[in-house]
């Protein structure tokens, strides 16, 4: 008989998935963060560059179903290597894009291996810990995202980036890295025996048994509402993050002050993935919890509206949304390992049913502030949208009927 992974092992396999995770985050938001002298580079319009920066939440959507259904069949191991490497590839391959074509199709391959990702690592921790310890084993995978977010927005834009000769380079060298945690994720997979809870009584890959699966998380109710939820939570997500940069620098604020205000989103989010699933878990109030994070990311969104005398100011609403996206993210992931017919068994489908519908709300997020600016020659009316977004994730965060409150 295989021997079980020690606690240990558990704990260094989710740090070495956050740390495929951050590397995935950096790659993804580089662009964001590089946004403007990309857009000059390649002539982009706002539209284009919205679509650019909305680009890897697309691949979700036609492709997040499939992905999470094959994680719950191949495991989420194979999930998360074949995840970190195209990342990689895309991001490398990126460094030499020479019009919006090709960043755009290279940029939606960096997106297919995200979603391996997405999926792979909640149905890795389903697999190493048991269901009510699932949140906060995401809260470690989740922090090691946020690093690598906040590591591109703070250092990749005014240090690294600069001291590389621009953003091709860093483009080129990151994609380099990202290969390098594929590598070490394939050895530590090999030497580290398989969970203590993972199924060994999954059924065939067969088209009939995925649609079972597919019939049983959809036939549920509330995880349709996270579905919802989800939605609104990645149009807020991504479409503020990847215009804050730029909504700043119009503004008149410095690329490498921008950089450092968009990176404070990120500690708001490593607070919130922190301590508000842990909260949760310790009140048994997921539901209030829910609904109460998704108010808070509306107040910032709402704050940024304000020209404050002093644009240090701005870092309160930012601080806000992280803190209030934070929240919400472990929580979207761990709720489907709670929900009665869904388990650990189920999870990689149900997070790929909620992020293959969401990242419709992930794609138009970016997309549609883009349009907006275009429209009307500002960033307010998008940022209202925003705001908005926040209100119907309460809402649908409040129906949930099965969790605990």
């Amino acid at each position: 008989m295989t021997r079980p992974p020690t606690r240990v092992e558990n704990a260094a396999l989710l740090v070495l998935g956050g740390l495929g995770y951050g590397a995935l985050l950096f790659v993804w938001f580089s662009l964001p963060a590089y946004l403007q002298p990309v857009i000059e580079d390649l002539g982009l319009t706002g539209t284009q560059a919205g679509v650019l920066a909305g680009a890897v939440p697309l691949t979700y959507i036609p492709l997040g179903l499939a992905s999470g259904l094959l994680v719950d069949r191949l495991g989420a191991r194979v999930g998360v290597g074949l995840g970190i490497a195209l990342a990689g590839v895309g991001q490398l391959s990126r460094s030499f894009a020479p019009e919006f074509p090709s960043m755009l199709a290279l940029t939606l391959l960096l997106g297919v291996g995200a979603t391996g990702l997405t999926f792979g690592l909640p149905k890795l921790a389903s697999e190493l810990y048991p269901a009510d310890r699932v949140g906060r084993a995401a809260s470690v995978y989740l922090v090691g995202s946020y690093v690598g977010s906040a590591t591109v927005f703070a250092f990749g834009r005014p240090v690294i980036g600069p001291a590389l000769g621009g953003w091709r380079p860093l483009f080129l060298y990151s994609g380099v890295g990202t290969l390098v945690v594929a590598v070490l994720w394939a050895a530590a997979v090999w030497y580290v025996p398989a969970g203590r809870h993972e199924t060994d009584e999954d059924d065939a890959l067969t088209l009939a048994s995925l649609a079972d699966d597919v019939r049983a998380v959809l036939g549920h109710r509330d995880l349709r509402l996270l579905v919802l939820l989800g939605t609104m939570y990645l149009f807020v997500l991504h479409g503020i993050q990847g215009w804050l940069v730029t909504i700043l620098e119009t503004r008149g604020v410095s690329a490498d002050l921008a950089g450092t205000i968009a990176s404070t989103l990120v500690v708001g989010q490593v607070v919130g993935v922190l301590a508000i699933p842990a909260l949760a878990e310790r009140f048994g109030r997921r539901r209030a919890t829910l609904v109460a994070c998704a108010a808070v990311a509306c107040l910032g969104v709402v704050g940024l509206l304000a020209e404050p005398a002093a644009v240090l100011l701005l870092v309160v609403p930012v601080v806000a949304i992280g803190l209030g996206m934070g929240g919400l993210s472990p929580l979207i992931r761990a709720v489907p390992v709670e929900l009665e017919g869904i388990g650990p068994k189920l999870t990689g489908t149900a997070v790929g049913v909620v992020f293959a519908v969401g990242e419709i709300g992930g794609f138009l997020g970016p997309v549609v502030i883009g349009a907006l600016r275009d429209a009307t020659g500002t960033f307010t009316p998008g940022i209202a949208a925003a705001a908005v977004g926040t209100l119907v994730a309460a809402a649908g965060g409040a129906a949930m009927s099965s969790l605990d409150d």
